[in-house]
């Protein structure tokens, strides 16, 4: 059941008030985050061009006055390689029957793939709620070709609605919310209008540098590194937060390319990831950034959870 305060019980909604989670699932890079941002209004989620970009369940709440919806984006299903693929693809498996609607998020720049019928299986096993099929990037898609694509991601699973979109460029994105929306039970708000998400802020932080991480450097590097806030201090008087954070790696070779000649390439990643820590806080910043090599992080169950990476007992709660 979901929890909800007294406080929150007490306020006055409209009779025909909906309210429910949305489990947003599909493979990687198909634009899940880029949705949610663009819903919401700002970076929750961080986002890169690099598949398994998101590793976490991520919420981001919508506050409307006839509405209030709790999106679930979830990691990119997909064939893990080691503990860490094998912990996003459990994540989004989790999420998927907690769900009162399943967003099935598709890139429509290509056919199906065998990605997207894996996880249409996992859908049909595991969910409880409507689905609906949301297939993104129609801006890239000639449109003589939109119909035959949609009809073939139709296919995958029974769904409610098909809502072909641009989560970049805003083609029917409002149109796909407002079917979300329609498919929610009616129901109470669950979190204050103005909360948008339910992440720590250190949490985000730590997803900001590693989202520098990936824009700054290439092929196997991003996928190896995880950053773990150690300080997060307000300086009394002079408006600014410092913070600490360690960029772990599993090899030496890898720290010395994040470090770069000079360190002019982690000053780079520091440089930027600094800038969108500031936008997020509205505050002046001081990033200060370690790196460490913790060997073959990413198969050790143990170092999974020292870093950050632990499944919930309960997705929902």
């Amino acid at each position: 059941m979901h929890e909800i305060s007294d406080l929150l019980l007490d306020q006055e909604l409209p009779s025909e008030h909906r309210s429910g989670f949305v489990a947003v699932v599909g493979k990687p890079n198909v634009g899940k985050s880029t949705l949610m941002n663009a819903w919401l209004g700002q970076k929750i989620a961080i986002v890169s061009e690099k598949p398994q970009t998101t590793r976490n369940r991520i919420r981001g709440i919508l506050t409307r006055p006839d509405a209030q919806v709790i999106f679930m984006d979830t990691p990119g299903i997909h064939q893990p390689i080691h503990k860490l693929g094998e912990y996003m693809v459990e994540v989004a498996t989790r999420t998927i029957p907690d769900a009162d609607v399943i967003l099935f998020t598709v890139d429509g720049s290509q056919m199906p793939t065998e990605e997207d019928r894996q996880v249409a299986e996992l859908i049909q096993e595991k969910g409880k709620a409507p689905v609906v099929i949301g297939v993104n990037k129609i801006d890239l898609v000639p449109p003589d070709e939109l119909p035959v694509r949609c009809e073939a991601y139709g296919n995958l699973v029974d769904s409610v609605a098909l809502v072909p979109f641009s989560a970049t460029r805003g083609d029917n994105r409002d149109q796909l919310l407002e079917t979300i929306i329609a498919q929610l039970p009616f129901g109470p708000r669950y979190y204050p209008e103005d909360q948008v998400t339910d992440q720590m802020e250190r949490t985000i932080v730590a997803e900001l540098v590693r989202e520098q991480i990936l824009h700054h450097l290439y092929q196997e590097v991003p996928h190896a590194v995880a950053v773990l806030v150690n300080e997060f201090k307000e300086r009394p008087g002079k408006n600014l937060i410092y913070i600490s954070a360690t960029i772990f790696v599993e090899r030496e070779s890898q720290k010395a390319i994040v470090i770069g000649e000079g360190g002019r390439m982690l000053k780079r990643i520091g440089r930027s990831a600094r800038e969108e820590i500031e936008r997020m806080l509205g505050t002046k910043v001081y990033l200060d950034l370690w790196v460490k090599v913790r060997k073959k992080w990413r198969k050790d169950e143990k170092e999974l959870r020292r870093l950050g990476y632990a499944l919930p007992k309960k997705a929902r709660r």
